[in-house]
């Protein structure tokens, strides 16, 4: 990427008191005095407690008669990188990445930085994601874990407008939840907002995210994920730094945001990993794919039962043949090949991996070649269920996979009632519905509706990396460039050429 250059804003260095009047807007950040002349300053999420209470401390208290200044302290404390500073900046840059702040209070522009950062804590063997698989790109995923979620997601976002605000919600489970955002980019009201409706949330116990989701979204009485909810750790960090809210909750791996719009349950990370040609392909695919995977078993039903004249002659003797023997009409077979499928899917989600996967095939297989020799549905049929199955799996967020999958039955029922006049009704009642939806009070349906021109270069297609700098407009943030592309880079490759 060496066409831009971070957007950064000059400003003059900042005080201690204005970098940990920012840090205490976070939960996670301490600020104590073990004894009473020394005060020590850190993020809990990003440090080793063990290396804190057993040196740091513990050192500090044993000599506390020798301590007159802040060289005794360095002295006789036993870390190998350990640092003595007037630095404001370095100040608040070191203390995102795990290092303590130690002061003496009759010293104002002194300090000294410790890093006991713990790098090591979150990246284990099982916190691999398990249901957004990654070819390209990091695989570490979000645990079950609050601090350890926290602790991963400063690890990338690592920045002091990072802000973490804790609140308890479920009066038995007493369930730690975190709301993250960028101070100074997320709109204010948003934040707000998603705080309110945290707060009002009256429950027994929370056992996970989703739960919260559903209560949070500005309508409940709809089949569509307001919010995207992900377990990958580079999805919800490009979520905060475009502007949104997210909301994380121990106990569980799975991470919501919002505001949230259609097109974003269509937009996979790895799309900004591959050059931006085969990144918008493979989003385009998507998008139509989940077109097919809808439509694809109700216009069969509408053709084969009001619109015979729309078969081509080619097709139309094989079609005849295949359904030559089988006793009910097309949206009978069509329904039941759709539930054996639905079947097999719960099946081979609810048993062991292993078994899942075994069943799944030698399952697909076997009650496929069955029912065709047993004229309980024809081959073709059989062809389309099966694709529209596969296309479906193509969605890469779960909860809009589910969604796609219940939408097809009404577009089916209206298919066979009024044929191709009943799948329009049903447009344009899904429209109707979609058009009346919100996230945090933005639009579901934003570029589209309203018609937003400039947040088509990451929606449809991915644009290349110069063409995506800003954030979308929907989102209303207080900092609309994200970075600014460098416009000397293509004349100074072409002089070196």
């Amino acid at each position: 990427m060496g066409w831009f250059k971070p957007h950064s804003n000059k400003t003059a260095q900042k005080s201690l008191k204005d970098i940990m009047a920012k840090a205490c807007k976070s939960s996670d950040f301490h600020q104590f005095s073990p004894v009473g002349k020394i005060e020590i300053s850190y993020y809990k999420s990003l440090i080793n407690e063990d290396k804190i209470n057993r040196y740091l401390i513990q050192e500090i208290q044993k000599n506390i008669e020798k301590i007159n200044e802040l060289e005794d302290i360095k002295n006789i404390l036993p870390f190998d990188e350990i640092k003595v500073t007037n630095d404001t900046q370095n100040v608040e840059n070191k203390l995102i990445k795990g290092f303590v702040i130690i002061q003496l209070k009759n010293v104002e522009n002194d300090f000294i930085l410790v890093n006991v950062n713990n790098g090591q804590m979150g990246h284990r063997k099982n916190n691999d994601t398990e249901n957004e698989f990654s070819v390209v790109g990091p695989k570490v995923g979000f645990v079950e874990n609050l601090d350890i979620n926290i602790h991963l997601l400063r690890q990338l976002v690592a920045v002091s407008n990072l802000v973490i605000e804790e609140i308890t919600i479920g009066t038995v489970s007493n369930t730690r939840v975190a709301i993250a955002y960028l101070d100074g980019v997320t709109n204010p009201r948003q934040v707000q907002t998603v705080k309110q409706r945290l707060n009002n949330i009256n429950l027994d116990v929370v056992y996970d995210s989703s739960m919260l989701d559903q209560i949070i979204s500005d309508n409940s009485n709809t089949i569509f994920p307001l919010f995207t909810s992900s377990e990958r750790i580079d999805r919800i960090t490009y979520s905060i730094t475009l502007g949104q809210v997210a909301v994380l909750s121990d106990g569980s791996p799975y991470v919501i945001s919002g505001p949230s719009t259609i097109l974003d349950f269509f937009i996979s990370p790895e799309d900004y990993l591959l050059p931006w040609i085969l990144g918008s392909f493979f989003r385009i695919a998507r998008i139509c794919s989940v077109i097919f995977s809808i439509f694809a078993t109700s216009i069969y039903v509408a053709v084969l039962t009001y619109h015979f004249e729309v078969i081509p002659e080619k097709l139309l003797e094989p079609l005849v043949i295949s359904r030559a023997n089988v006793p009910f009409p097309p949206v009978m077979e069509v329904i039941f090949l759709e539930i054996t499928i639905e079947l097999l899917r719960e099946a081979g989600a609810r048993l062991p991996a292993k078994i899942g996967q075994t069943l799944g095939i030698v399952g697909g297989i076997v009650i496929g070649q069955a029912t065709v020799e047993a004229a309980l549905t024809s081959s073709i049929l059989l062809i389309i269920v099966a694709l529209s199955a596969l296309a479906s799996f193509t969605t890469p967020i779960f909860k809009m996979a589910n969604t796609i999958r219940v939408l097809r039955f009404p577009f089916i029922i209206l298919a066979a009632i009024w044929g191709g006049l009943g799948i329009v009704a049903g447009v344009l009642l899904l429209m109707g519905h979609l058009l009346r939806l919100k996230s945090l009070g933005t639009p579901y349906l934003v570029p589209l509706f309203p018609f937003r021109k400039g947040n088509f270069a990451d929606s449809f297609i991915r644009s290349s990396f110069q063409y995506i700098n800003k954030r979308n407009k929907s989102l209303k943030p207080l900092s609309f460039k994200r970075y600014v592309p460098s416009e000397d880079v293509e004349d100074i490759n072409h002089e070196e050429s």
